[in-house]
């Protein structure tokens, strides 16, 4: 049997993994785009921290895993998957052949305009050789412009900080971590940033920028301010890596559409991680989710049903934890609620505390919390548990902080096992 992974992210190397523990004898090929031993794109903020150097945000610590568990891998990016003749072909012009294969792309982030200037100096944040280049340009002094102000831009803020650098980011719309959270946790958000000496300006974009004469970048904004950057760093969302599946016949929505068990609608053919498009747990529907642990988890259940057997994905939930400039903040489930849903709120702007609780009927369906850090981990039980609340319904939603003991007194009573702790 010929197993063939494209992509080596987690989602890949796990399912990889996954598949010779099953099958100790077939053949297992991880094709990777990138010229990198597979590495953890969440581990690069902390390599610009200076908190690891660059082996730690390797995936496995020894270099000779792969070696050891009788793993090719192969350094090209794929042009085409051919179904009919179960091939994947390079742009190297080799093919190779699989029985099994499983995509496993990843995502992409969206491209900048400013991407023309062809410039070291213009940044993402999301490649290995990207961070070489950043730690370049991003040092005690340097004038850095952030682009965006989402999840992951908030993440490279931390880095960016420690560095030393003079950071100012810029936001589109009104809000930061709109992805994330409603208008009144992002501009307690905000403030938090300004309280700690951050320049972040909302409703501005780039109109114009050139390069200098001394490399620097000269950028005005719709405001009519200018500043000269020693870099920017564009960090605008991702999007699932697909574009290379056109006219291949796999089923593409968002992302690449699959059944319960990473399935495509071609029966040989598994996708797993940022690029696949599966079932969302809070909300019923089939969506993308760019995080980590979901890719975790379907690199491990596509590696076993590969192998033959039968394995479910109970589905994901959306959750998102923040740590931005040391404010915790997190995101669960249906946390913008839905129509005809309740919900309850505890609101604290002076110490930067916040709650917010969506319910429909007696069940808790997302929440959204700032400033809190001690088991938030249990309001993803209580969503993903689907357990009634009956009279803690109405305690929460007088004291919605009460989440910890509705968890204790409903969940573990009736014998839940939500999978909060393990």
């Amino acid at each position: 049997m010929r197993h063939v992974i494209i992509g080596a992210g987690p989602a890949g190397v796990i399912a990889a993994e996954t598949i010779r523990k099953a099958d100790p004898a077939s053949s297992i090929t991880i094709i990777g785009a990138e010229k990198e031993t597979p590495y953890s794109r969440m581990a690069l903020p902390y390599l610009l921290h200076g908190r690891i150097e660059e082996k730690g945000t390797n995936l496995r610590t020894s270099e000779d895993q792969f070696n050891t568990l009788k793993i090719d891998l192969i350094n090209a990016r794929v042009d085409k998957v051919d179904p009919p003749n179960n091939k994947v072909i390079l742009d190297n012009g080799d093919s190779v052949d699989y029985d099994q294969l499983l995509i496993a792309t990843g995502s992409r982030p969206y491209t900048s305009n400013l991407d023309e200037l062809n410039s070291s100096r213009v940044q993402s944040c999301w490649t290995l050789e990207d961070g070489r280049k950043i730690m370049e340009h991003a040092n005690k002094g340097d004038d850095v412009l952030l682009v965006g102000a989402g999840f992951v831009a908030c993440i490279i803020m931390n880095a960016l900080i420690a560095r030393g650098t003079n950071l100012t980011t810029i936001v589109r719309g009104k809000q930061m971590v709109r992805s994330m959270m409603n208008p009144t946790a992002s501009a307690m958000v905000k403030q938090w940033c300004l309280k700690e000496g951050l320049n972040v300006l909302t409703e501005t974009i780039i109109d114009d920028a050139c390069i200098k004469d001394d490399g620097k970048i000269e950028v005005n904004f719709n405001t009519g301010d200018k500043m000269d950057a020693d870099l920017i760093i564009v960090a605008t969302g991702v999007q699932p890596n697909v574009e290379f599946l056109e006219g291949s016949g796999i089923e593409v929505d968002n992302g690449i559409v699959i059944d319960e068990y990473l399935r495509t609608n071609i029966p040989n053919i598994y996708a797993a991680g940022d690029c696949a498009q599966g079932f969302d747990f809070s909300t019923g529907e089939q969506t993308v989710h760019i995080i980590q642990p979901t890719a975790a988890d379907h690199g491990r259940v596509a590696g076993l049903n590969m192998t033959g057997h039968n394995s479910r994905f109970q589905g994901s939930i959306l959750m998102n934890v923040l740590d931005t400039v040391g404010l915790i903040s997190g995101s669960f489930g249906k946390w913008q609620g839905i129509e005809g849903g309740e919900s309850a709120e505890l609101l604290d702007e002076e110490n930067y505390k916040y709650i917010n609780l969506q319910f429909e009927e007696d069940r808790l369906i997302g929440a959204l919390t700032l400033g809190h850090t001690g088991h938030v981990g249990v309001i993803r039980g209580l969503i993903q548990s689907k357990v009634k609340l009956g009279d803690w319904k109405d305690k929460l939603k007088e004291d919605p902080s009460l989440f910890m003991h509705a968890y204790l007194a409903k969940t573990q009573a009736i014998g839940h096992n939500a999978g909060v702790f393990g």
